[in-house]
């Protein structure tokens, strides 16, 4: 099946730049309103107008770059923190000293504050504390003197810009390492779902090279010889360590970005599961169905298929040429359940997991992974001596990832 790239934006930051532009609009109205209802302590009201003309036009005009990092780059930041400290310098030029005096607002008043916080959003904390200090200090010029008031006000822009910096530093390390989980996890699965299909095809064949070489001997045997050395290489491969993670992006524009391939999703209606199992009956496999269609939806039902047949592979390869299966096929209301029963001799104890550590990955893969993948489950139950029993569950809904392309 076709396989399509999925790409996963993960941003935390991001409302942060959007609380950001509402915070520059209405604060810049905020500053134009307390100068209206002030007019009269301003001894140079022309030149406070000229200033809020400049201040509203650069906030409005600048509403773009503060949608995301990439946009607000440091010459945006420099040239708009020059405009907050130079309408906090120009205070005291334009009002009377009563207006200073009693603590009155600076031209720019609390717009000043989303200057800062755009650097902090942007580059940290660090950026954050390089931006407050000298709006701290021309705080303080502006006053004259450090006043109780304005040293609150000055270490609580401070405080707050290098806080909200450093949380947007640990956000974006927190996205990181999402990204990197999530693309772990998709190579894992990638993984495992190869390794299934190789367990199914490939290295059967080359198993049975092997063996018929054996049989045959001469040039026969020495190719049975190199095919086993294939398989064994291939086992090994398979069972091997994780694949290498693919590539996850931190730009921090956009936020964290994972790109996950997964099966391109089919359009197909549910799939009868009488009809793919059908093909496994023989004269030596008996299969046992409802009269009325099995449906499921067609990933979940051809991974149950695959994990039928590879149960029935092992029994070929285990139980003997002459053993017979048996197949069962049960819909429930909630469930699918299909057995697949054997007269063979039977699993010795603790064979499972010996073939496992040698990287004979059949039950772990090639059916339980199927299943687990499915929101289902494998349970195996073989007495040795009486035969093996392999009961596979799936839940109609499926509620793995199977299901869910």
């Amino acid at each position: 099946m076709a396989k399509q790239v999925r790409v996963m934006r993960m941003s935390v930051e991001q409302p942060l730049w959007r609380a950001l532009t509402g915070y520059r609009v209405l604060t810049m109205l905020y500053a134009v309103g307390l100068f209206a209802s002030e007019y009269d302590s301003f001894d140079l009201p022309g030149v406070a107008i000229a200033y809020y003309v400049v201040l509203c036009v650069w906030t409005l005009a600048t509403l773009p770059r503060v949608q995301n990092a990439a946009a607000c780059t440091k010459r945006f930041l420099a040239v708009d923190l020059a405009i907050a400290l130079s309408g906090i310098v120009l205070t005291p030029l334009v009002v009377d000293q009563h207006h200073i005096d009693s603590g009155g607002p600076t031209l720019p008043s609390i717009w000043t504050a989303g200057s800062v916080l755009a650097f902090a959003i942007k580059g940290g904390w660090r950026w954050a504390a390089l931006a407050s200090t000298p709006v701290a200090a021309a705080n303080l010029i502006e006053r004259g003197q450090p006043a109780r008031d304005t040293v609150h006000n000055v270490i609580l822009v401070w405080v707050a810009s290098i806080a909200i910096g450093y949380v947007v530093e640990v956000a974006r390390a927190s996205e990181r390492t999402l990204a990197r989980a999530l693309e772990i996890e998709a190579a894992t699965r990638e993984r495992e779902r190869l390794a299934r299909d190789i367990h199914d095809s490939v290295l059967q064949v080359l198993a049975m090279v092997q063996r018929r070489g054996a049989v045959l001997g001469g040039e026969a045997a020495e190719l049975g010889r190199m095919a086993g050395e294939q398989e064994v290489a291939l086992r090994t491969l398979v069972s091997g360590g994780l694949a290498t993670v693919s590539r996850v992006s931190s730009d921090a524009s956009q936020g964290a970005v994972v790109h996950v391939v997964e099966d391109e999703a089919a359009d197909d209606g549910p799939l009868d599961l009488r009809a793919l199992l059908a093909p496994y009956a023989s004269a030596k496999v008996s299969l046992v169905e409802p009269g009325a269609p099995v449906p499921l939806p067609p990933p979940a039902a051809r991974e149950l298929a695959a994990a039928v047949g590879a149960a029935l592979d092992n029994v070929h390869r285990h139980a003997g040429e002459h053993a017979r299966a048996w197949i069962l096929v049960e819909d429930e209301p909630d469930e699918v359940i299909v057995t697949v029963r054997d007269d063979g001799p039977g699993i010795p104890e603790g064979r499972l997991a010996q073939a496992e550590g040698e990287g004979r990955l059949g039950v772990a893969l090639s059916i339980r992974g199927r299943l687990r993948d499915l929101g289902g489950s494998a349970e195996l139950i073989s007495p040795p001596g009486q035969g093996t029993e392999v009961e596979l569950k799936v839940p109609k809904v499926s509620r793995g990832k199977a299901g869910q392309r």
